[in-house]
C-alpha cells in the first residue's frame, strides 16, 4: 500500500476513487501531561507531546492504509495531514486523501 502526497503521482496511469478520511487520536498519561504543562509554564521541549504527536501520526497513516485496503484500493494519492493538535489528554491528527486503483 502505498500512500503519496500532494505534487507526486504514481508513475502508472490510474483510476482515482472516493476521499478516505480517518481521525488519530493518541491519549496521554495523566501525569506525564501535568509535567508537560509545568513544563509549559518554565519553557524547554514538550518531549511527551512530540512522542504522542509522533504516533498520532504513523497511526493515522496505519488506519488509512488498512482503510484503503478494505476498499480495494492499491494506495492513496493526494495525502494530507491536519495539523496535529494536542487536545485534552491527548494528541489528535487526521489523515485524508483519495483511493486510487492502478488503470
Amino acid at each position: 500500500m502505498i500512500l503519496y502526497t500532494h505534487g507526486i503521482l504514481p508513475t502508472e496511469p490510474i483510476h482515482l476513487g472516493d476521499i478516505l478520511h480517518v481521525s488519530a487520536v493518541t491519549a496521554a498519561n495523566a501525569a506525564k501531561d501535568i509535567r508537560e504543562n509545568i513544563r509549559n509554564l518554565t519553557g524547554g521541549n514538550m518531549t511527551h507531546y512530540e512522542t504522542l504527536t509522533d504516533k498520532a501520526v504513523a497511526r493515522a497513516f496505519d488506519l488509512l492504509k488498512q482503510h484503503a485496503t478494505e476498499a480495494g484500493y492499491d494506495g492513496v494519492v493526494g495525502v494530507t495531514l491536519s495539523h496535529p493538535s494536542v487536545v485534552s489528554g491527548g494528541v489528535e491528527v487526521v489523515a485524508y486523501g483519495n483511493g486510487f486503483r492502478y488503470a
